[in-house]
């Protein structure tokens, strides 16, 4: 039985967690918040987080307004060939953030990050747990220092955040005319390198 207080799936019930989500990412960062959390700031059963959103990673996408579920295109691209690895991330970013509506969350999701420390630190854990670490856990042999993989996480998302910046925020030119292939042939094996280097 559900506790007494929690209010059933309905029309609200998205947007309450959705609001509960905001509140406890900014309080807590995107490690420290747990869907249980949310349900309980919510007043909701946590199986209704995961039917409305798939899980924590989902929820945060949808809360940063990014326009795709992060954990089904990290999961496509550790399915795909292991020495593609560093191609098909590129392309996958791009193929989320180019475009008129994806380019206007990236700037926003951006400027934010760099004018809020909350949203600093939820970027940041989101980044090198959910997307760059999740590969690196996938691929990465058993007795891998932590600390090292975090570095490796760090690494990959400095250059594919830059290259975001370049492209959607600075706007230089020669970065924004590059086409998808050029850019996964000339970045991809640097983050090949760090994310799923030859054994």
């Amino acid at each position: 039985m559900s506790p007494r207080g929690r209010r059933p799936g309905g029309t609200d019930t998205k947007a309450s967690i959705l609001a509960a989500a905001r509140a406890d990412f900014a309080e807590q960062g995107y490690d420290a918040t747990s869907v249980r959390g949310i349900a309980r700031r919510a007043e909701v059963d946590p199986a209704l987080v995961h039917h409305y959103f798939g899980g924590k990673a989902a929820l945060f996408a949808e809360v940063m307004d990014i326009p795709a579920d992060p954990a089904a295109l990290i999961a496509a691209v550790v399915r795909g060939p292991r020495d593609q690895v560093g191609e098909s991330l590129v392309r996958t970013f791009l193929g989320v953030w180019d475009g008129d509506e994806g380019r206007e969350r990236f700037q926003a999701l951006i400027r934010s990050a760099l004018t809020h420390q909350e949203a600093t630190v939820m970027l940041r854990e989101f980044l090198t747990r959910e997307v760059f670490g999740r590969v690196l856990r996938e691929l990465s042999p058993a007795g891998q220092p932590p600390h090292e993989l975090e570095l490796r996480a760090g690494l990959a998302a400095s250059q594919m955040v830059g290259l975001a910046v370049m492209r959607y925020i600075v706007e230089f030119p020669a970065v924004v005319d590059a086409t998808h292939d050029e850019l996964a042939a000339m970045l991809g094996p640097t983050i090949q390198q760090y994310l799923a280097p030859p054994p």
